[in-house]
């Protein structure tokens, strides 16, 4: 069971990835507090939201998350998005 998130799904090698159009910027940003499958899904459904995202990335290995768009610079929305999913994120 997940700590961060109560899901019994604690796969530990997710890459999830949102396809889109070719941005004009993208931004690499560090998510704290994910720990499976269902804390990815959670981060990329909210931050899928943002407008002007257009691609997203967001690896559990590694904590971060890629996004490209014209909200890739957006920090204070993405930080917004990525707190409603129940993590806290930095720029990379």
């Amino acid at each position: 069971m997940c700590n961060a998130c109560g899901s019994d799904n604690t796969k530990s090698d997710a890459t999830v990835t949102t396809s889109g159009s070719s941005a004009p910027g993208t931004r690499t940003y560090v998510v704290s507090g994910m720990t499976c499958t269902h804390c990815v899904a959670s981060v990329r459904e909210e931050v899928g939201e943002v407008a002007g995202v257009e691609v997203l990335d967001v690896d559990l290995a590694s904590g971060r998350l890629v996004v490209s768009g014209e909200a890739a610079d957006s920090q204070d929305a993405i930080r917004a998005a990525v707190e409603a999913a129940g993590y806290s994120v930095a720029p990379s």
